[in-house]
């Protein structure tokens, strides 16, 4: 038998077909306890609940998760590719959640032998991918925030947002707070600017003349509005920016305690400037697809690292791949990037790439690829990665010793 769980925020529709595509049951229910509850004891009363696959069209959340622990092998199914399927079940690509629960399980009668099956995380990877999604949310709030503000500053206030490098740093902040407008600014000569910067343990090497110059070169604004305004503009967007950087920093001191939870950690630990966030990442996003994969070329496909190939007739063409896990995708190319910057192996293979005529994205990928079957060796051999062992850097080191000796 096969079940297709047409799911929503309040109600869900479910629908149990046999083998001959026969609808057995359908019913509705509610998304609270009481209405789960039901489903799952009547799902039961149809069979074992490991032989009662159900298809549905997402995978995480509370139904999902309520699925898995009773038993059930739970198949995603994405909303475009069924979507595309609509067409067998007539030419009108009617839409309904009753109908939808019912084309489901049909879809998973027909093709559930090509769909993979959800496979529940473990309590510490689980752990990390909440964290280090939560964390990559906050970060890309806080460069919502910090362009807000520069767009802010650029119009009312344009000396304040080049005098420092970063807006988001304590000390661009810190100047804003004590500062907010270019009237609270006027009389700032270069000691006090020169004692602003010993008391916030200023470091960017940059002298109080030099800043100065900064503020005092940059657009006179216009006033467009009132200096009130713009202090309450300028301090509540500056309240803003630090609470979202406390929140990341908060953030990476829980992933790195979660990391000391993680049997995989210490595998890739010693990885070329990975870094605890970093490492977080890759463990969180690419470890569960090492874990399901069954091979390494499966997990480039899955990661996003190999192109896609497509060839009729004549016609032959390679192409980028979209459709991938784009958390993990953005977890090994961060990686990638920055291990060319500490290891010689990794750093020759980007050269070569970009030798080649690749560009920037395109050798990172294929750098990618490379460091993938390293990460694919390390975790299926229960192997802590070793530079001294690892072949492609041993050889350069081996051929570097015979240039110099020469």
């Amino acid at each position: 038998m096969f079940v297709g769980w047409d799911w929503a925020n309040e109600t869900h529709d479910v629908s149990v077909l046999d083998q001959e595509g026969n609808l057995l049951d359908h019913w509705s229910l509610r998304h609270d306890e009481e209405g789960i509850d039901a489903a799952l004891a009547r799902l039961a009363s149809h069979g074992a609940l490991g032989e009662l696959p159900v298809a549905i069209e997402t995978t995480s959340g509370v139904i999902v998760d309520r699925l898995l622990e009773a038993g059930h092998p739970v198949v995603p199914i994405h909303p475009n590719a069924f979507n595309a399927a609509r067409p067998r079940w007539g030419a009108s690509r009617a839409k309904s959640d009753p109908g939808d629960s019912f084309k489901l399980a049909d879809y998973l009668r027909t093709d559930g032998h090509r769909l993979r099956r959800l496979e529940p995380l473990d309590p510490a990877t689980a752990e990390l991918q909440a964290l280090s999604r939560l964390r990559s949310d906050q970060v890309e709030a806080k460069t919502a925030a910090t362009n807000q503000l520069r767009a802010t500053l650029r119009r009312h206030w344009p000396g304040a947002a080049v005098i420092f490098r970063r807006l988001d740093s304590e000390i661009a902040l810190a100047f804003l707070e004590d500062y907010p407008t270019p009237q609270s600014a006027a009389r700032l000569g270069e000691g006090r600017l020169a004692m602003f910067c010993r008391r916030h343990s200023y470091s960017g090497r940059r002298s109080a003349s030099e800043l100065l110059e900064r503020l005092r070169s940059a657009p006179a604004p216009t006033q467009a509005i009132g200096p009130e305004t713009l202090v309450e503009l300028v301090r509540v967007q500056v309240r803003q920016l630090r609470a979202l950087l406390l929140n990341i920093a908060d953030l990476d001191r829980a992933l790195g305690a979660a990391l000391l939870e993680h049997t995989k950690a210490p595998l890739l630990a010693s990885m070329p400037r990975i870094g605890e966030v970093n490492l977080a990442q890759v463990i969180a996003e690419v470890g569960p697809l090492l874990a399901r994969a069954r091979n390494v070329e499966e997990a480039g496909a899955l990661v996003g690292a190999t192109p896609v190939t497509k060839e009729s007739g004549k016609g032959r063409a390679v192409n980028f791949r979209w459709a991938v896990n784009t958390g993990a995708r953005q977890a090994l190319s961060i990686f990638a990037d920055n291990s060319r910057h500490s290891s010689p192996w990794a750093a020759q293979l980007y050269a070569q790439a970009r030798a080649r005529g690749k560009r920037h994205p395109h050798a990172i990928r294929i750098l990618m690829r490379a460091w993938l079957r390293v990460m694919w060796v390390c975790w299926h051999s229960e192997t802590v990665y070793d530079p001294t062992v690892h072949g492609g850097e041993r050889r350069l080191a081996q051929h570097e010793i015979q240039k110099s000796a020469a």
